[in-house]
């Protein structure tokens, strides 16, 4: 019978979606409102059947490790595991991991005694759902050690990803790395009968999801060779030699590579119809489970929006917004477009009256501050009065002194105070 390991990489310094990534891992970011972005590979796993999981950390790793050994526990009559292997110096190497394969390549010593048949390997931190069984079928019915999943994207977003060219019989003929927006990858276009019935014409080219599945003899023989990565490295070096299966994920899948990436994937939650749905029963996403209670709204305008538990929002105006877990949102706030945290605690009434004789605000949003297309880390203090993102000028990119500017986003970042009627 197949022995299945899952290993989920858990990310570099995530330099692209500072300063989310300051104090956290990329995977350990919050999504959704209560939920981190390491929450969506792992279920696609569970929900999968596949429940040996090892997720490999190095950077800002503290709150990611946190989540993890609260969130998942499986009973002890069960053989499934979720754990953390984090960069360790050993006899045989003392240094950091240097890329996706060389973090595989420095674990091997944990991962040989399950003696695996083969290697599911995934990203802590992209969006989608996906059988990761019917993935596996198709992995053996193809005869091949490795296959590569792929989804269809267009032009621009071929730019910065793994581009596959494949046969006729799905396998790979090549893979190029990242061709970015000049290279002319006409010929890299998908044929129209390898495409599935319902693929958008405007996606012509097969786009690496940076999820692959390993026989085992394939893993121990390329992680012999000097390379570091999958993706630019062990991918390729593979196509060349042997068959490569490819397959196709004509569903919704999106890498939040970016600060703008992730405010939209946030947004777009609060559609009537969102292209990734929580709401799936059969299909849980699953996360650490806090004892809050229910959202308390009072004389509240909701539309489009999405509270977490443990909120306390009074007369409050909130549309296409997202808000976060214990989000005290205080009188005549109006939030628009925002994707508020929360906070990881409440605060008591003698830290408020400590905080207020200093003139900090309380955790939360003040009364009568009004904010417009922004991101609010956890724990951030927004004061009374204050307008942030309202105004119709361009946005300049950069740091200053209570929140940074990227992509066009204001962000707030985790533990700032805002003082009163600051104006952003």
């Amino acid at each position: 019978m197949a022995e299945i390991l899952s290993i989920v990489l858990g990310g570099g310094k995530g330099t692209r979606l500072f300063p989310l990534t300051k104090e956290r891992a990329k995977p350990a970011v919050p999504f959704g409102g209560k939920y981190r972005i390491v929450d969506i590979p792992l279920s696609n796993c569970i929900n999968s059947g596949f429940r040996k999981i090892y997720i490999l950390t190095q950077f800002n790793s503290a709150s990611l490790h946190l989540h993890i050994y609260r969130s998942y526990n499986f009973d002890r009559f069960s053989k499934g595991f979720v754990e953390i292997l984090a960069a360790e110096q050993t006899h045989s190497h003392s240094g950091w991991y240097e890329g996706t394969a060389d973090a595989v390549r420095k674990n091997l010593i944990h991962f040989r005694p399950h003696n695996p048949t083969h290697y599911l390997i995934v990203s802590g931190d992209q969006l989608y759902r996906m059988d990761l069984a019917e993935m596996f079928k198709e992995h053996i019915e193809s005869g091949s050690r490795l296959t590569v999943a792929g989804t269809l994207v267009d032009r621009e977003t071929a730019s910065y990803l793994g581009i596959i060219k494949i046969k006729a019989n799905s396998s790979i003929d090549s893979f190029l790395e990242k061709p970015g927006p000049t290279k002319d990858i006409h010929e890299y276009e998908v044929p129209k009968d390898l495409k599935p019935d319902t693929a958008n014409p405007s996606k012509p080219y097969l786009a690496s999801m940076g999820i692959y599945i390993f026989d085992a003899s394939l893993i121990e023989e390329t992680m012999q060779l000097d390379a570091n990565d999958f993706g630019k490295e062990i991918i390729p070096f593979v196509v060349s030699k042997e068959k490569v299966n490819a397959y196709v994920f004509d569903g919704y899948w999106e890498d939040i590579g970016t600060v703008r990436n992730f405010y939209e994937a946030n947004i777009e939650l609060t559609d009537i119809n969102p292209k990734f749905n929580f709401y799936d029963e059969q299909s849980p996403i699953y996360t650490h489970a806090r004892n809050l209670p229910a959202s308390k709204l009072n004389y509240c305008t909701l539309n489009q929006a999405l509270a977490s538990d443990g909120c306390i929002i009074t007369n409050a105006s909130i549309t296409r917004s997202i808000v976060g877990i214990r989000t005290v949102i205080e009188s005549g706030a109006s939030l628009d477009g925002v994707v508020c945290m929360g906070s990881d605690y409440y605060e008591s009434a003698a830290e408020k009256d400590d905080n207020r004789r200093k003139n900090i605000p309380d955790i939360g949003i003040g009364g009568g501050s009004i904010i417009r297309q922004a991101i609010i880390d956890k724990n951030a203090r927004i004061g009374s009065n204050c307008r942030i993102g309202i105004d119709t000028l361009v946005r300049q990119e950069g740091e200053y002194s209570t929140h940074y500017i990227v992509d066009g986003i204001i962000v707030i970042p985790k533990n700032q105070i805002v003082p009163d009627g600051t104006v952003i």
